[in-house]
C-alpha cells in the first residue's frame, strides 16, 4: 500500500508499507524514514467522499489496521506532532517565582 504524507508544515512525500499494516506500523516508517520521532506523531485523514471534515487517529489506535482507519492504497494524510511534555520546566518556573515574591 502506498500512502502519500504530507507534514502540515513541511514537504509531501510517499510511504509504502503493507496492505495488513496497522497504524502503529505507518508511524514506524514515518518515523524511520524522515528521522521523526514516532512517539509525537499525530495522523489526521481526510473523508471527501463522505463528506467528512477529517479524522484525527488517536495514540490508542496505533494497532488499528490503516484499513480500519480509512487509509487505503493511495490515500494522503497529514501529519503533525504532539506537544513536548515540559511540564517539569513551568513548574521550576513557577516555583521560582513564587519562592523569589515570598520575600
Amino acid at each position: 500500500m502506498k500512502v502519500a504524507v504530507e507534514i502540515l508544515t513541511g514537504p509531501l512525500f510517499y510511504i509504502e508499507v503493507g496492505d495488513d499494516a496497522t497504524v502503529g506500523d505507518l508511524k514506524k516508517e514515518i518515523a524511520t524514514q524522515q528521522e521523526l520521532p514516532c512517539d509525537r506523531l499525530m495522523i489526521l485523514t481526510l473523508d471527501l467522499e463522505n463528506d467528512q471534515d477529517h479524522t484525527i487517529i488517536k495514540d490508542d489506535q496505533d494497532e488499528d489496521s490503516l484499513v480500519d482507519c480509512g487509509i487505503k492504497d493511495g490515500s494522503k494524510i497529514f501529519l503533525s506532532f504532539t506537544p513536548i511534555d515540559d511540564e517539569s520546566t513551568h513548574q521550576f518556573v513557577e516555583s521560582t517565582i513564587l519562592d523569589s515574591s515570598i520575600d
